[in-house]
């Protein structure tokens, strides 16, 4: 055979797939798959989509190859597959290059996605191509707005007041990350916290199904994942009740507040209450700010506080201050002071707690700073609490008036019921879990398609008037959203009283785009004009069999495509409760121990990789070198290994090519039937990778332990039969090698499920291991019949003289060793 040339072989193939769109699922019940596929069969195989940050990096290059091969294998299966590719192309990076760069981010952006699908081609990825769409595309806008004003119409939008980061310099709202040391990523101008409107996706009304819901997914999603979203929706059972301002503090806020709002898991304490503690953000706190009743010292702290996200406060000293108003406490009536700490966060609760410091530790912290009275109201049930710390476990009550002598559970009942009666409180369950913002003050996203109407409110735009589509002509300096600046697109009329109106100028959270591309994808492009999907379609393909991605996005991206998938339910537009019945966290792509940046001078570019070696050896590298849900470390030698492996492949292949050869299974020697039974273990090696470990390493590590077994036999009939089963198996993971052997050797016929013949795994010797005291020592082969006994005495044959000392233990571990202990 010719030498060995990947880009030849390559370019060929990706030629030939596009020609023939061999990867386009069939498009509809009444057609035939033009890859043989059955129709009643389905697989939805699903990569999360990339951001066209340009160019592609390794981490992309390991998701889509773990996608691909599983998309390909079950092609090979008779299923019909949809694999589909698109781009996630909202946000604020688009922004900021156009600042950069001074380009507009609609020509950074497609100019971007012209580059990585280039490079996505190149890899031979089997995407059904004919599917794709970019996010930002007005067709996906149009949908994505009509959706919107359905969840509107449901009652699952609002729009409130709330917190957001502000730079005063450039006058802009600034995301979470963009805010460094609290202060703006751009200009380095101290962040303000700023009240202003905000729409609301009200997930909040989901947390309980949302939770209930993770139990359908254990098995099919990885623990961790489960474990980060119930951790995250956060659910508890307590006690929620109001404090009473007394009335000086009253007074001090002008009557604008009588009390305030806590929540406690810990009713059992509330009699060991000594102070109340306000989150920076908190309502009260807020007040007392803006109409300077707290001194200049106070103030300063406060602003200086609230700049710093409250993701960051969790690693300060604890601190606070006396906020110069009490509270009564609602059993004894006596006074609380109430003072705002750094360690309350606004966005669980009310934003206030009740501070019990003997049964609290960072209550405990700050009242030992502070001077503030320490009350034990549990102790043990048996033995003695801690000094000098809090005690935090259940136990007995005790120093609490009618409730002493209670356990920690009946004492929390007994409040609960006592405070239900007396109209002061209730029993609750509580979410951490806060409703979603998703507002932007940016250019680059999907514009929220509400009018401002003086009369009416506000109107959701009427839906033949959509997309609501951003302008062209605008200049993206950093300073503000440039929508509030230009008149043309703000100017609205009413769909509601026909009046003089004002477009609403906030964009969507790009988290919003990535909700329920998924569900577009599973509709054919005919389709798309008509319908953000179709629900035969949907019915047909959904839920995702596979998700693919980066545990990063276990929370929120997952969690809202969740929340979305349940909301389009409940607006009649779905049948189903989960989007993604199974899910792989595919592990990062380190180099030198770290993940690949810039910054750190570590990446690797796939096109350089992909020019020396050829796609072929980059995913069979990539897939070999660690398991799937495991980091990578990138390795020059070992892809070169690879490499090294496919030309072998490649050049052993003449060995198979004689097509007049017949097998007689009978008349095969020992290395003959080694070969083929190794074989077909990689047959069943792959079957257990693709249904539950996803393990490729180990498939690789069978398929090349097969290729040694070929080569220490010569009979042309195994090797080609072995050629063609191993080809067929790594056709998932090198698809142009295989593609082009299999035409030659076998006119691409072996490229479909593989059946294993009957009694090629029967041995008629069965090589053991001995040990002696668990080291190996020897290695020996016994007949299949034989039983332990005979094995045994084969086994202290083979040893002779180096089985010396008293035999304690004979031990036989079938078809794999034989261990002696020894003294």
């Amino acid at each position: 055979m010719q030498k060995y040339e990947a880009q030849k072989i390559e370019e060929k193939w990706r030629k030939i797939w596009e020609e023939q769109g061999v990867f386009e699922p069939i498009a509809s019940e009444s057609k035939a798959g033009k890859n043989g596929a059955n129709q009643n069969l389905k697989k939805y195989i699903l990569s999360m989509f990339p951001y066209p940050s340009g160019r592609i990096h390794m981490g992309h290059v390991r998701n889509y190859a773990i996608s691909d091969a599983f998309a390909r294998y079950y092609r090979a299966q008779g299923f019909d597959v949809l694999h589909p590719m698109g781009w996630d192309s909202f946000g604020m990076p688009a922004e900021n290059a156009a600042i950069k760069h001074k380009i507009h981010p609609k020509k950074w952006t497609y100019d971007n996605i012209d580059q990585m699908r280039a490079e996505l081609k190149r890899l031979g990825f089997s995407f059904a191509w004919d599917r794709e769409f970019a996010t930002s595309d007005s067709l996906y806008t149009k949908h994505e707005q009509a959706l919107f004003i359905d969840l509107w119409n449901l009652g699952l939008i609002e729009r409130r007041a709330g917190l957001l980061n502000w730079c005063p310099n450039d006058h802009t709202v600034l995301a979470n990350e963009q805010v460094i040391d609290g202060k703006c990523w751009r200009c380095d101008a101290p962040v303000e916290l700023k009240e202003m409107g905000q729409y609301y996706l009200k997930i909040t009304k989901y947390a309980a199904e949302l939770l209930a819901d993770l139990k359908k997914l254990e098995g099919k999603w990885p623990p961790q994942v489960l474990t980060m979203q119930e951790n995250w929706i956060g659910k508890s059972e307590g006690l929620e009740f109001e404090f009473a301002l007394e009335e000086g503090a009253r007074a001090r806020l002008v009557g604008a507040f009588k009390g305030f709002s806590v929540f406690t898991t810990r009713a059992d304490t509330i009699c060991g209450v000594t102070f109340a503690a306000l989150a920076p953000e908190h309502e009260i706190v807020r007040a007392l700010q803006k109409s300077a009743a707290l001194d200049a010292g106070a103030i300063k702290w406060l602003e200086n506080l609230q700049r710093i996200l409250p993701r960051d406060r969790g690693s300060l000293e604890k601190e606070g201050i006396y906020l110069g108003i009490d509270a009564l406490h609602p059993i004894t009536g006596a006074k609380i002071p109430v003072w705002c700490g750094n360690y309350v966060l606004a966005e669980y609760g009310s934003g206030a707690v009740m501070s019990v410091p003997a049964h609290d530790e960072r209550d405990y912290d700050f009242a030992k700073k502070y001077n503030l009275p320490i009350v034990n109201v549990v102790k043990p049930i048996a033995g003695e609490a801690p000094e000098g710390a809090a005690f935090t476990e259940y136990g007995a009550v005790f120093n609490s008036g009618e409730i002493d002598g209670l356990t920690s559970a009946e004492a929390k009942i007994r409040i609960a019921r006592d405070f239900e009666k007396r109209k002061i409180g209730k029993a609750v369950t509580n979410y951490k879990l806060k409703d979603w913002g998703i507002s932007r003050q940016r250019y680059w996203g999907a514009p929220i398609p509400f009018v401002i109407c003086d009369r009416c409110g506000i109107v959701p735009e009427k839906k033949e008037n959509l997309p609501i589509l951003l302008p062209d002509d605008i200049e993206i300096t950093g300073e503000g959203n440039p929508l509030e600046k230009h008149a043309k697109f703000r100017e609205a009329v009413c769909p509601k009283c026909g009046g003089k109106a004002f477009r609403e100028t906030d964009t969507m959270d790009t988290f919003v785009q990535s909700s329920w591309y998924f569900l577009r994808y599973a509709t054919p492009r005919e389709l798309w004009e008509k319908c953000a999907f179709d629900p035969a379609s949907a019915r047909r393909f959904m839920p995702v069999d596979l998700y693919i991605g980066g545990i990063e996005h276990a929370i929120l991206h997952l969690l809202y495509a969740r929340f979305f998938t349940k909301a389009l339910r409940d607006a009649g537009h779905l049948e189903f409760d989960e989007p993604f019945a199974a899910l792989l966290t595919q592990g990062m792509v380190l180099k030198d121990g770290a993940k690949m940046s810039k910054s750190k001078g570590n990446v690797v570019d796939p096109d350089e990789m992909v020019a020396r070696f050829g796609a072929d050896s980059v995913r069979l590298f990539i897939l070999f070198a660690a398991p799937a849900a495991k980091e990578l470390e990138w390795n020059d030698n070992a892809l070169e290994g690879c490499y090294r492996f496919i030309n072998r492949l490649w050049n052993n292949a003449e060995k198979a090519s004689d097509r007049a050869v017949s097998l007689d299974v009978a008349l095969l020697n020992a290395a003959e039937k080694t070969a083929r039974r190794k074989v077909y273990e990689a047959v069943l090696k792959a079957g257990e990778v693709f249904e539950k470990t996803y393990a490729f390493n180990t498939l690789i590590a069978a398929c090349m332990e097969a290729l040694n077994a070929l080569s220490d036999q010569k009979n042309a009939a195994i090797w080609r039969e072995g050629y063609g089963v191993l080809l067929a198996l790594l056709e998932p993971i090198a698809p142009h090698i295989a593609c082009e052997l299999s035409e030659i050797l076998f006119d691409s016929a072996n490229l479909n499920r593989i059946t294993i013949p009957d009694g090629v795994f029967e041995q008629d010797e069965i090589t053991y291991a001995i040990t002696i005291n668990g080291n190996r020592r020897a290695d020996f082969a016994a007949p299949a019949t034989a039983n332990d006994a005979e094995i045994i005495a084969l086994a202290k044959k083979t040893l002779g003289d180096r089985l010396k000392g008293e035999i304690v233990k004979e031990i036989v571990v079938p078809k794999k060793l034989v261990n002696f202990v020894v003294k």
